[in-house]
């Protein structure tokens, strides 16, 4: 059972119809108990770093999700900002992320980038391994995801890095720290990849 974790993120519902179009069991809730019962997490995120922590905060779900994730060992997938959260801090806030995987989360260099407009990076982006994964099983990475976010995820060791993209300059776009995982881009708009990523998300052991 997929456990998708509703906080008032505006993405939550169009990953909870993926997974129902894949028959794969999930639930969509705030409620302890009901989170208790899943599986595996998935942790959505569509907006400003600072806004997405205090939702949570208000939902009352964060103590929650750390004894789920670190105590539990509970798998946990984040997307986007969701993916931004599981970081120490962040340079678009003052808050301070869950810390479930070490490093901060940086905003783009704009001097980097020759077009415009040069902020959001909007748009369909190859992706690279860099550490073999389950996720990645069947991924197309040259045609990659659909990204849309002006920061991105600084991670202290390499090594939690899955995969990266360019924009500017190299940034990581898939982390893995033991039970947590993270995305930059948005799976529920990147058509068969992100189909496929989810399958693979469901199916980790």
């Amino acid at each position: 059972m997929i456990g998708i974790i509703d906080y008032g993120s505006g993405n939550v519902f169009a990953i909870a119809n993926l997974y129902k179009r894949l028959d794969i069991p999930y639930l969509v809730s705030n409620e302890h108990r009901e989170l208790r019962k899943a599986e595996k997490l998935i942790l959505p995120g569509v907006g400003a770093f600072d806004e997405t922590m205090n939702k949570l905060n208000r939902s009352g779900l964060t103590g929650l999700l750390n004894e789920l994730v670190i105590e539990k060992q509970t798998p946990v997938l984040g997307v986007c900002v969701g993916m931004q959260i599981m970081a120490d801090s962040s340079e678009e806030g003052s808050l301070q992320g869950f810390g479930w995987i070490k490093g901060n989360v940086r905003k783009i260099d704009v001097s980097l980038i020759q077009h415009k407009p040069h902020l959001p990076h909007m748009g369909w982006n190859a992706i690279r391994p860099k550490n073999d994964s389950t996720l990645l099983k069947g991924i197309d990475c040259e045609k990659g995801f659909y990204f849309l976010h002006s920061y991105y995820f600084d991670c202290t060791a390499e090594n939690d890095v899955l995969a990266s993209s360019f924009y500017g300059r190299e940034f990581a776009c898939m982390v893995q720290h033991g039970n947590v995982y993270g995305v930059q881009f948005h799976p529920e708009k990147s058509h068969m990849n992100g189909i496929q990523l989810f399958k693979n998300y469901a199916k980790l052991i």
